[in-house]
């Protein structure tokens, strides 16, 4: 990464390494957050699913650009993630946690959706999700 220089993503260099796929704002009330964001910057935003689920919402990529979600956090907690996919995320979780990082969430199954998620947070505390699927 240090050998481009900032007028190389302008120029496009084509490959950048692991995208980011999806976004979360977890906040204290999804219907609440479902409204601001949805009027705020016109997304279009699924149904909230139930507590199972988290009270998430999905909300539409073409509306946002990266395909998203809201939700609730537990004992109310807020933050804001990525997901940055990666072909292998207990891998991504054992380099992170070799560079200071720690496992927030090891690598998980969601339920009827071929898809692995996985969470870190940095050195600094930030939490970073993974996407397998």
């Amino acid at each position: 990464m240090a050998d481009r220089s900032a007028s190389d993503f302008v120029r496009g260099v084509p490959s950048l390494g692991q995208p980011i796929v999806h976004f979360e704002i977890i906040g204290k009330d999804t219907n609440k957050a479902k409204k601001f964001y949805g009027d705020l910057f016109g997304w279009k935003i699924g149904d909230v699913m139930g507590p199972e689920m988290g009270n998430y919402a999905l909300v539409d990529g073409e509306s946002s650009g990266v395909a998203g979600g809201l939700g609730e956090g537990q004992n109310g907690e807020t933050r804001v993630t990525v997901y940055a996919q990666v072909p292998d995320p207990q891998a991504t979780l054992d380099k992170a946690t070799q560079m200071g990082g720690k496992v927030l969430m090891p690598p998980t199954e969601i339920p009827g959706g071929n898809v692995t998620l996985a969470m870190f947070a940095d050195p600094d505390g930030n939490v970073i999700g993974l996407t397998k699927g």
